[in-house]
């Protein structure tokens, strides 16, 4: 015995250049039928929230699934899965659209790892729930609001992956903490013990960038904060987030952001004496203003 519900969806040319359109998605619970062998045009994801089951991988193997777990569906392979007979308790959506390139490169969507143990299912079942609550009959607004929660839902998969910590992956972290320092790719490595080679392959698989590209985003980020809140020069801003030459600093900046940093400040800049934070607002408890 199973139950089954599952709405598909055929969003517009526009709906697909906002990026991501859902196609589709299903809640399903117990001994439900195996899927395949089929291969699909498109993206599903598969999170099996709780019970077992397994895959057929492209090599004819067939991996255990236990939830919870997430099976990655892409396009042109053929795939073939099933749960067990005690079942399984499985939420699926069908997506596409041209970012989906762009997440396959970030690593956000791994098609040469098509079993994906999760730590927690908690977010994604969030994520997919909108989609769910979207599906209404009659939603003006159902392919805006389904795409929406398909970025989510990426989003929260990727954070949910059993090999990241709740806290974020420890490299990414130390590497963030000590962005600001005038190190070279080679001696952050050392701190980790690692060969720059080995990093490189921990912050690709971590943030899907260089540790060069995520340092730079970093750095780029607090001296945007303190172009805009301070009347530093740009030297001492440079300096601060970990370049000594100052035109070399504003060579990055201006191809990175699009704009030199004295023209960003004069576009942002603003007098917030005494009151610039580092502390991320509760978005339940914002920070006030008092009436004068």
């Amino acid at each position: 015995m199973y139950d089954t519900w599952m709405r598909f969806f055929s969003p517009s040319p526009q709906h697909h250049r906002l990026g991501l359109a859902c196609l589709g998605v299903g809640l399903q619970h117990g001994a439900l039928p195996a899927v395949g062998p089929r291969t699909l045009d498109h993206h599903v994801a598969v999170v099996v929230n709780a019970g077992s089951g397994w895959f057929g991988a492209p090599d004819g193997r067939r991996l255990p699934v236990t939830g919870p777990s997430l099976i990655w569906l892409t396009p042109g392979t053929p795939h073939h899965y099933g749960a067990g007979p005690g079942g399984w308790d499985e939420s699926f959506v069908d997506f596409t659209g041209p970012a989906t390139t762009t997440y396959t490169e970030l690593g956000y969507i791994e098609p040469d790892r098509p079993l994906v143990p999760l730590s927690d299912t908690s977010a994604p079942r969030a994520a997919i729930a909108r989609i769910v609550r979207s599906a209404r009959r009659g939603n003006p607004l159902l392919e805006v609001e389904a795409g929406a929660a398909v970025h989510e839902l990426l989003v929260s998969l990727r954070r949910a992956r059993a090999d990241v910590g709740p806290d974020g992956d420890p490299v990414l972290q130390a590497l963030a903490r000590d962005a600001f320092q005038p190190l070279s790719v080679a001696e952050h490595a050392a701190r980790h013990g690692m060969t720059p080679a080995e990093l490189r392959t921990a912050v690709r698989r971590g943030a899907g960038c260089s540790p060069k590209g995520y340092l730079l985003g970093i750095r780029l980020g607090r001296a945007k904060e303190l172009l805009a809140t301070t009347d530093l020069p740009v030297a001492s801003v440079a300096r601060r987030v970990g370049y000594e030459d100052p035109a070399y600093f504003s060579r990055l900046f201006a191809r990175r952001v699009g704009t030199a940093p004295v023209r960003f400040r004069a576009q942002q800049g603003r007098s917030v004496p005494g009151g610039w934070s580092d502390r991320v607002p509760d978005p339940r408890d914002p920070p006030m203003i008092p009436r004068p």
